[in-house]
């Protein structure tokens, strides 16, 4: 294959600074870009893939995200613009793959970030929609769904989505491929009027009791998101910056040069000694006397506080002591008796083959044949 690349035209997009800014790449518009389909009368659809970064970096700027899940479906670019970048243009190199060609088709894109002059919104909350992935979140009939749904229970002179997150980008895992779950999306919008009344039944004790329990909280305006939106209310943040105090201390930059500290002088070579003999007793002597102290003590309890068989035959009642004698004398008697008996054993008793020697043994035997020390009837092979 010949790899080719072509460019595009660059294309300007003026986002506001604190508002959501998405910008879509879709494969329609680099499909022209790429040689028809082999087979003619059939339609394209190549896999591609993109790459973006800005220009003379490897990567994007940090408040800028992109996503495309499968080769076949748009590209997205999504994020929140910062102060900081006001007036700066933000040159996005984007560049397509066709992964059966192997060829690549280039165009920059410019940010030019404009300043909001209602920026930042004053009183900000942050919805976690457990039902939704943040490609699908970002497609602007469903956000503005939700922004409609939210304006209806909060009902503000204005809002705005500034910025939307995916759950795996706040250490979510990964939901299982069953039952078509998602993982969920993080979603921050601005208004100018304080918080409804209904966004405020979550900081209750009841239903901060129940969060703490795993319990779902009840919230009244739940049922205007219910039918498209599952909101966690239990995740949801307020944040009011009409009560915050700003605690940034503006630092003072200097030239970058220490001040002149004067000339090193290193210490005197005339330093007393030091005496470590204490430090010795301390750290040796002292645990060492004690421990052989405690050796002493044990060495005295365990051999010379013994109780010995004599102390232990004199707290023995002398009943006791005669009954185990007799059993001692009458258990060697019994003994001595069937060492010495001369009857022979039975023939089902007696074995086969000699142990030893593997000699057939004569059923009968002698008087003076030593049977005594006989094994049982071996098994025969």
């Amino acid at each position: 294959y010949t790899i080719l690349s072509k460019v595009h035209s660059d294309r300007n997009v003026y986002p506001s600074a604190g508002v959501l800014f998405v910008h879509v790449l879709e494969r329609e518009y680099f499909k022209g870009e790429f040689p028809p389909y082999p087979k003619p009368g059939e339609i394209s659809n190549d896999p591609i893939t993109f790459n973006t970064n800005l220009m003379g970096y490897p990567d994007r700027p940090g408040w800028l995200r992109y996503i495309q899940r499968t080769p076949y479906s748009d590209g997205v670019l999504y994020g929140s613009p910062t102060v900081e970048n006001v007036g700066k243009p933000t040159i996005i190199e984007i560049t397509a793959y066709n992964r059966r060609t192997f060829e690549t088709a280039r165009h920059n894109l410019i940010i030019n970030i404009m300043s909001a002059e209602d920026f930042p919104l004053p009183y900000q909350a942050e919805f976690f929609i457990r039902n939704m992935n943040v490609e699908e979140m970002l497609a602007s009939e469903v956000l503005g769904d939700f922004l409609g749904a939210v304006k209806n229970v909060w009902q503000p002179e204005r809002l705005n989505a500034i910025n939307i997150t995916s759950a795996l980008d706040r250490g979510g895992r990964v939901p299982l491929p069953i039952n078509d779950m998602k993982e969920g999306v993080y979603v921050m919008v601005g208004a100018d009027v304080p918080f409804s009344s209904c966004l405020r039944e979550v900081e209750n004790p009841q239903n901060q009791l129940r969060c703490s329990q795993e319990m779902e909280p009840v919230i009244t305006c739940d049922k205007k998101f219910r039918t498209q939106f599952h909101i966690d209310w239990c995740k949801i943040s307020l944040v009011d910056n009409t009560k915050q105090v700003s605690t940034f201390q503006e630092v003072i930059r200097g030239e970058g040069i220490l001040p002149d500290g004067g000339e090193y002088k290193p210490p005197s070579d005339t330093l007393k000694s030091r005496d470590y003999y204490s430090d010795f007793l301390i750290t040796l002597a002292v645990p060492s006397a004690i421990a052989l102290v405690l050796f002493l003590i044990l060495a005295y309890i365990m051999c010379c506080r013994r109780e010995g068989v004599e102390k232990r035959n004199m707290q023995t009642p002398d009943i006791q002591l005669v009954h185990h004698s007799a059993i001692q004398k009458s258990t060697k008697e019994l003994r001595d008796m069937s060492k010495n008996r001369e009857i022979a054993w039975p023939l089902s008793t007696l074995p086969v083959f000699h142990p030893v020697t593997g000699e057939i043994v004569p059923a009968l035997h002698t008087d003076s044949y030593d049977n005594t020390s006989m094994p049982l009837m071996q098994t025969q092979q």
